[in-house]
């Protein structure tokens, strides 16, 4: 029996399911050009603007096609050759291979702030050419950055607290840009018993005859755990008791006569996200490894590498939310659904407008703290504990929002975004792990107060906020500083309001520095972002006020997205 129907039929294709792929994110992100130039001075900006229009379109393209596949193919451990002799190998996809090509060879990502030559630059890149680039790659893939960030922090903590020989074998090691020559780095930290309770570490290191020392135990979280180095956390035998008992370690995975060192890895983790990059279970059975430094200060020197992999991690949330952000936008403006186009409906331009309102912050934030950074590498006293608190900061809340932003991206899509072939399915797995890598929220928290109480971070970061205000002035910005510090103080003294207070100091200077860049940019779209930060974040709105500020801007807001 054939029955006919008859009637409309609802649109197919392109106009029922819009899809963005192949689109340059840079390009895509006029925002993004007009601020980067004032963290950059204009030479290297000309300089690195093909590279970033080049990864731009990777990132919308070939990068993110590898970036799924990588996904979908996790790497295997193989404990055995098959003639049975024990050697143990990590199997990567060839698209995890061809990933690492482009961060590590192509565009040099690990070694661009620690030597001359990447892009043909004269010296080393400052941290905003750095962050700039892993910004747009973190848009494709986040997985991958981790072992990037690790190996460059690795080659800077080294820098910093390494003997003289070991800077020189290892460190033109680190920043190959040949795969072939370059040693990857890695950061074993965990335990199963102690956590991020550091002073609890088990693993014990013994000293040898020959200036060695032998590392026995187990480390319970390692990310790319088959890296030719590692800083590794051990207690010292006959130490202090606490954290001053645990020395930082300079772990090969081969030794010096070739011959591997008495390691393994017990197996790899079954991970929600960042599928594509290795993380394992690694047994120390007499581990030959250099101490680093002072023995009596291993944590506060691993601290260094910890602190550079949070503000990389802060980098990864603010790039994940910006791809949500613009994948929203791009399935707002093209599907229309009761004969409007998603963009025109009230409800959806504020959610959208929230979701880019917090990957701003993200964003500014990023390249606020990018900018402390060199100026605290450049010998600027000032700027060292303005650094030490922007870092936690960013991580601790771009990270929280990043889970938020992704999700409304997903909603936005619909059904289509809770299935894998799409963007936002990979992107909401991969941002959970930045609330817990490199320390949770409450620790990461916590530590915004410790650089507060202990190093006297807290003025200089609200000294920084009013010079920001007294050049871009914020309706109701300058009220609330005493009042944030005020909140911040009591936190000092009850734990309970620690995240409150890390979340309010982070608006509150996130606010000034988009007033600020809006400012110096010309651009007015900025500070009404920051206006909205005050309204939205730092002080509610009451809902059930019949005025509405931000409605007329919504729109304008969006169109300029």
């Amino acid at each position: 029996m054939n029955i006919a129907i008859t009637g409309a039929r609802a649109p197919t294709g392109p106009d029922a399911v819009p899809d963005a792929a192949g689109a340059n994110l840079w390009r895509a992100d006029p925002a993004f050009a007009r601020l980067l130039p004032l963290y950059l001075p204009p030479d290297l900006m000309a300089r690195l603007l093909p590279e970033l229009d080049r990864l731009g379109g990777l990132a919308g393209g070939a990068l993110d096609a590898l970036a799924m596949t990588a996904d979908r193919n996790p790497p295997a451990l193989h404990h055995r050759s098959r003639r049975g002799e024990e050697a143990q190998a990590i199997e990567y996809h060839p698209a995890y291979r061809e990933m690492e090509r482009l961060a590590f060879g192509e565009f040099g990502l690990a070694a661009m702030s620690h030597r001359p030559g990447v892009f043909g630059w004269p010296e080393p890149l400052p941290p905003a050419a750095k962050y700039a680039l892993t910004y747009l790659f973190a848009q494709a893939e986040f997985g991958l950055l981790c072992p990037l960030s690790m190996t460059d922090s690795l080659a800077r903590t080294l820098r910093r607290y390494g003997r003289p020989e070991l800077v020189e074998k290892y460190l033109p090691l680190l920043t190959s840009q040949d795969l072939d020559a370059l040693h990857q780095g890695a950061m074993f930290m965990t335990e199963q018993g102690a956590g991020s309770d550091i002073a609890n570490t088990a693993v014990l290191a013994e000293p040898r005859n020959d200036g060695t020392h032998a590392l026995f135990g187990d480390k319970w979280f390692c990310s790319n755990p088959d890296a030719e180095l590692a800083l590794v956390l051990a207690r010292i035998p006959d130490g202090p008791a606490g954290l001053k008992g645990v020395g930082l370690f300079l772990l090969p995975r081969t030794l010096p006569d070739g011959s591997p060192n008495a390691l393994r890895i017990v197996r790899l983790k079954d991970k929600l996200g960042t599928r594509s990059m290795a993380s394992g279970e690694v047994r120390m059975e007499g581990a030959r490894a250099w101490l680093i430094g002072d023995p009596e200060a291993g944590f506060r020197q691993m601290a260094d590498m910890v602190n550079n992999s949070r503000l990389s991690n802060g980098v990864r949330a603010a790039g994940m939310m910006r791809r949500a952000v613009f994948e929203a936008l791009h399935v707002a403006r093209n599907r229309q659904a009761f004969g409007r186009r998603l963009i025109e409906m009230p409800l959806m331009r504020r959610q959208l407008a929230k979701m880019l309102m917090r990957a701003e912050q993200a964003r500014a934030m990023v390249f606020a703290t990018a900018e402390a950074l060199r100026r605290a590498d450049a010998g600027e006293d000032a700027a060292r504990p303005l650094l030490r608190i922007l870092t936690p900061l960013l991580k601790y809340r771009a990270c929280r929002d990043a889970r938020q932003v992704v999700g409304d991206a997903m909603e936005v899509r619909g059904g289509c975004g809770y299935i894998e072939e799409w963007p936002e399915a990979k992107l909401l797995r991969d941002c959970h792990l930045g609330s817990i890598w490199e320390g949770t929220s409450n620790i990461v928290a916590l530590d915004v107060l410790r650089a507060a109480r202990r190093e006297a971070a807290l003025g200089p970061l609200l000294d920084h906020v009013r010079g920001l205000l007294a050049e871009a002035p914020l309706d109701g910005a300058a009220a609330l500083l005493p009042r944030v510090e005020a909140l911040v103080h009591r936190a000092m003294d009850d734990e309970a309001l620690a995240r409150g207070a890390a979340g309010a100091l982070y608006h509150l200077a996130s606010a000034a520095v988009m007033a600020w860049e809006g400012a110096r940019t010309h651009d007015p779209h900025r500070p009404a972002l920051a206006a909205m930060v005050l309204r939205h974040r730092l002080m509610p709105r009451d809902p059930l006020d019949a005025s509405d500020p931000d409605a007329p801007l919504l729109a304008e807001v969006l169109a300029a997205a």
